[in-house]
């Protein structure tokens, strides 16, 4: 089976909507000048995890366009992705930390990406050539684990993963790699039908530690086959992570949340983060929570939790870092935390800053540190 599906399982224009859904020709026009925008690819099989009885579903809004996305406000790049770019294809913003842009594509083109700038359409921030990138990790001992991102780091051909794994395993610099990939929720057949790819990645596996970074965002996305590539990905050795986004009209209840946060660790997934959703056009007005408000979810979802569910942090990827969202003191202060910084000045800072009960992000200035 093709990696990304044949073109009969993967909804990509106006006319495949048109064959599934009821939708109305006006609605169908509407949809079209949105992904003219930014593309849409939703494979069948979490295309049925809809309930079409819900005109609110959260499956369908993290993957069916909305024309919400129109709305210009916000940035394409919210946590400084240009400026932490050491060579085209390579972020090196933490100094143990280096990040590959495999690719721009994706086996589904989520509604939410913060990548919005690229996923889809932008060729011009990937990495090349395989062999520039692990150059600069070998020049730079002091990264001691590598992300491979994208788009989705899955959608790389098995030989091309293989190029990357195979160098970075023989680097005794590394301690880890990460491999970033929404696979195992949006399309879970390519790691179910592939055992090229389960051989590639038990084998070095054995070598360097990996594990597999994927986004469980909502409880029904926990469905039969989604269970099942994370544990065929276990079996082979692979330890799997989560992190889910806080997502307005997906997973913004503590009872949605702390279900979904269940669900993991019963399936032996560690939630690892929830993110705060970022500011990026077309998703800062459809997707973002306010802080005051994610922090009371986020504690009474994290509340339900046994012992490894209260694991995860609740954090935004800001352009100074990291920044661990604590919780409220009085009145409408909260408190935050450095967890990871981009200028050693940062580390480990703790500050205090009043919010408003509208304030989703924290400016450039951060005042209260």
């Amino acid at each position: 089976m093709n990696r990304s599906g044949t073109n009969n399982d993967i909804l990509r224009t106006t006319d495949d909507l048109r064959r599934v859904t009821g939708m109305t020709e006006d609605q169908l026009a509407e949809t079209d000048r949105i992904i003219r925008l930014f593309p849409m690819k939703i494979p069948l099989s979490y295309y049925s995890l809809i309930d079409p009885d819900n005109p609110d579903d959260p499956i369908a809004r993290m993957c069916m366009p909305s024309v919400e996305e129109l709305n210009a406000s916000g940035s394409f790049d919210t946590s400084g992705e240009k400026d932490n770019t050491a060579q085209t294809g390579l972020q090196h913003k933490y100094r143990q930390t280096a990040l590959i842009l495999t690719t721009n594509v994706c086996a589904m083109y989520c509604r939410h990406c913060f990548r919005k700038r690229l996923v889809g359409t932008s060729e011009t921030e990937l990495n090349r050539q395989t062999e520039d990138a692990l150059d600069y990790v070998r020049n730079h001992p002091e990264i001691n684990n590598v992300l491979l991102s994208g788009g989705d780091a899955l959608m790389l051909s098995n030989y091309v993963l293989r190029q990357y794994l195979s160098a970075m395993a023989a680097l005794e610099t590394l301690d880890f790699v990460r491999i970033g990939s929404r696979m195992p929720v949006v399309f879970p057949q390519r790691i179910l039908e592939d055992d090229e790819l389960l051989d590639i990645l038990e084998k070095f596996g054995k070598r360097k530690a990996l594990y597999l970074v994927t986004q469980f965002n909502h409880p029904r996305e926990l469905a039969g086959e989604q269970k099942d590539a994370v544990r065929c990905l276990q079996q082979r050795g692979i330890q799997v992570r989560n992190q889910t986004v806080l997502l307005r009209g997906v997973n913004d209840s503590a009872e949605t949340l702390g279900s979904l946060l269940q669900g993991l660790t019963g399936l032996g997934v560690t939630p690892y983060y929830v993110f705060q959703c970022r500011p990026v056009r077309g998703v800062r007005s459809r997707f973002q929570v306010p802080l005051l408000e994610g922090a009371a979810i986020v504690a009474e979802a994290k509340s339900m939790q046994n012992g490894f569910g209260k694991c995860f942090r609740f954090a935004m990827s800001h352009p100074r870092g990291k920044i661990e969202i604590l919780g409220p003191g009085e009145g409408q202060n909260m408190f935050f935390k450095f967890h990871q910084s981009k200028d050693e000045a940062d580390a480990d800072r703790l500050f205090c800053t009043q919010l408003s009960p509208s304030d989703t992000w924290l400016d450039g200035t951060l005042k209260g540190i």
